[in-house]
């Protein structure tokens, strides 16, 4: 049997299903058969220990059977609904079942039948009693039991689901799914089966829903597991094909020259990662397929200077570049530091916000048009229609997990060329923290890939600590001391005013209060509802020393380049990312000065870092905060860092997934499953190498079972 030709079929047409059911199936996503065996459950019950009536356990939930004895009716009298006692014996003693709401449970379990329950045993006035439980005839037949006496799925069910939608109609609905359906066909090649010991689909499936052991399960995890990421490892290579062979590139017949000029007039010296990864970029955009190239390195890598040589290259060649930044601070950051770096080279770069004035911005728009302006840096207003470029060559995305696959993709629309033609720019996309492995191959796996892992010499690890309000006298002893020793510092708060719903400090009331702690020296004031104007002379006081102990929100987390500042002071530390506190932390350090970062805690969760209890002692629900902490004071390593952000969020939360228009694993976990993950790529790649469109008559199955789990997302994949 094809494997989704039959497996397409709606669910309505399932052996006692129907219609109505099936409109209580959708509530769950679940329209085909598909769908439905491709529902796993998201644990499970052992339910196969059959225990004899008289050893049952007050308030433990177990599994006994027995038989049908007798009926008791009587009135629940607390809530007036009616009560019937169904017991049941197995020689060894009695047990009642409570069943509420006038069941006639004469006809539904006549007397003799033979039952097997599982449910939450309770002694009460002499009694044994279940509550809370299922139960399942033993008929003549000796059908297999489905919901007693065998390893039990259970489903995840949302409060939007009908409650007529129980456990029981889902494993009911499975089980004649897999009946009917015992002969599907395997859509991996036996090759790929064989060489990684894989279970055939149809065992998989069976397995999966309705284990016999735990061996069984694994096994069948495994499999699924590496069908989801072999799907997924096909759209990047796939994307990757379409790319170099449908769309044409721009290829730059000059790389270098400028480059070189610019690196030449730098005030340090590149790192061997950067000189690796500008060499990765040249090699790109040398070539006339796009480039789609991913930048990730820890905080203070120099990925700025890196995309700038990118910039310089579509210059050089006669081609504008568009960078975009998520926020105006950044952009405006990006902007400074940029014009800085390229004063030189007298390249022509413009600044584009929401917040650019009228005048100002009609001035701009006019002169990016003509294309007087070579790199113009902004937010999301980029993407705005009245933006033209005369000859976008480069899209340089930072951040680019905050942008939607809309947004980036209305970003690469704009190019075109000299003949007002579309044409497929370059694009570089940059994060501002490291990626894990395993994130970069789930999220970014269509991407050409550089890692810049090497930190430049002047940056010393900055020396971490976790205090609580307790030590905040020695703290501004602290600051003050290295203040009047000439160098600068932050003092991060979690709000931008007080909050009578939420009891923290905030930076406008403690901005008056640290004036009155530091009268002897200039404090600033920033966070994101100032006017830019405001920011902007905010940050440059800061930059030219004229402040001396800057009071911030967040805002500062990325892009803020001062290397005189050596104090980084953080209000409320446990309720900030791992990432953030990291962005944060890297606001120090950049100056060859010996840097400070101070985590501002509760007195318990500081008590529990500076105890030295190791993080898998942590209990995850309760203190993942003291978790994010600890770390921060136990390395500096972003990569590390990353790491354990990852385990801490788990990917869904990691990098906001949903935006990256790719489906969601339903059993993957790419912490977890790392190494299937790898063998599913190198199966993948190697399939496409040979086959690059699955068109291959042996490869319809994967084709097809391809284009069901994707639709049409795979459209946005030149777009990261």
């Amino acid at each position: 049997m094809n494997l989704l030709h039959e497996l397409n079929d709606p669910i309505q047409y399932l052996k006692g299903v129907g219609e109505a059911k099936a409109k209580k199936f959708a509530c769950l996503g679940i329209k085909t058969i598909y769908d439905l065996l491709t529902y796993y459950p998201r644990l499970y019950q052992d339910r196969s220990k059959v225990n004899r009536i008289f050893s049952l356990q007050n308030g433990q939930k177990e599994t006994f059977s027995g038989i049908v004895i007798g009926h008791t009716n009587a009135a629940f009298h607390r809530k007036g609904i009616k009560l019937t006692k169904t017991c049941v014996s197995d020689g060894t003693g009695y047990v009642y079942l409570l069943f509420f709401g006038g069941y006639n449970m004469e006809k539904t379990l006549p007397l003799r039948t033979k039952i097997f329950v599982t449910g939450r045993i309770r002694r009460y006035q002499g009694e044994i009693q279940v509550t809370d439980f299922e139960y399942e005839i033993i008929d003549e037949k000796e059908r297999e039991l489905l919901h007693t006496n065998r390893i039990v799925p259970i489903y995840s069910l949302t409060e939007k689901v009908p409650a007529s939608i129980g456990q029981r109609m889902i494993r009911q609905a499975v089980q004649q799914a897999l009946e009917k359906f015992c002969n599907i066909k395997d859509m991996l090649p036996a090759e790929i089966l064989l060489r990684q010991q894989l279970s055939d689909y149809y065992t998989a499936l069976k397995n999966i829903h309705l284990p016999e052991s735990q061996e069984e399960y694994k096994k069948a995890r495994n499999r699924l597991v590496f069908n989801e990421f072999f799907l997924l490892q096909l759209a990047f290579g796939i994307s990757q094909k379409k790319i170099a062979t449908t769309e044409a590139g721009i290829r730059y017949f000059t790389c270098g020259k400028l480059v070189d000029t610019f690196i030449n007039s730098l005030p340090f010296t590149l790192t061997e990662a950067q000189k690796r990864v500008i060499k990765e970029i040249m090699d790109d955009m040398s070539k006339p397929i796009p480039m789609n190239r991913l930048i990730h390195g820890d905080v203070g890598s120099g990925k700025t200077v890196v995309a700038a040589c990118a910039a310089l290259i579509a210059c050089e060649n006669g081609y504008q570049t568009a960078f975009m930044s998520p926020t105006e601070i950044l952009a405006e950051q990006h902007f400074l530091t940029l014009s800085r770096l390229l004063q030189p080279l007298e390249i022509r770069l413009g600044v584009l916000t929401s917040s650019t004035k009228k005048r100002q911005r009609d001035n701009l728009l006019d002169r990016t048009k003509e294309g007087k302006i070579d790199i113009l840096i902004g937010t999301h207003a980029l993407i705005q229609d009245a933006v033209i470029f005369k000859q976008l060559g480069l899209c340089i995305i930072d951040e680019q997990h905050r942008f939607g696959v809309v947004q980036r993709a209305a970003l690469k629309e704009k190019a075109r060329d000299k003949d007002n033609q579309p044409i497929t720019p370059d694009i570089l996309v940059m994060t501002a923290t490291p990626i894990p492995r395993t994130l970069a191959l789930t999220l970014y796996g269509d991407l050409s890939t550089s890692v810049i892992d090497e930190l430049p010499p002047s940056r010393l690890p900055v020396i971490t600590r976790c205090r609580s309000e307790q030590s905040m006298d020695k703290i501004f002893s602290f600051i003050r001391q290295e203040v009047s020793d000439g160098r600068q510092a932050y003092i991060v708060y979690p709000l931008i005013e007080e909050s009578e719903e939420m009891d923290l400090k905030a930076a406008v009331t403690m901005f008056e209060e640290l004036k009155k702690v530091f009268p002897e020296f200039h404090l600033g004031l920033l966070h994101g509802q100032m006017k830019v104007q405001e920011k902007d002379e905010t940050m440059t006081a800061f930059y030219n020393h004229q402040i001396n102990i800057l009071v911030s929100t967040t805002v500062i987390e990325v892009g803020i380049d001062v290397s005189n500042a050596t104090i980084m002071l953080i209000e409320h530390a446990q309720r900030f990312g791992l990432a953030q506190l990291h962005q944060l932390r890297g606001r120090v350090g950049r100056g060859g000065h010996k840097s400070y970062c101070i985590l501002m805690a509760t007195e318990k969760i500081a008590n529990m870092v500076n105890s030295n209890i190791p993080l898998n002692q942590i209990d995850d629900t309760i203190f993942k905060g003291a978790k994010r902490l600890q770390t921060m004071c136990e390395t500096n390593d972003g990569f590390k860092i990353a790491e354990v952000d990852l385990e801490i969020r788990g990917p869904g939360e990691f990098y906001g997934t949903r935006q990256h228009g790719m489906p969601e694993l339903k059993l993957a976990n790419i912490i977890y499953d790392a190494q299937l993950l790898e063998l599913a790529r190198k199966e993948a790649f190697a399939l496409l190498k040979n086959d690059p469109f699955l068109t291959d008559i042996d490869h319809q199955d994967i084709k097809k079972t391809f284009f069901y789990e994707f639709k049409d997302r795979i459209e946005l994949g030149s777009v990261g």
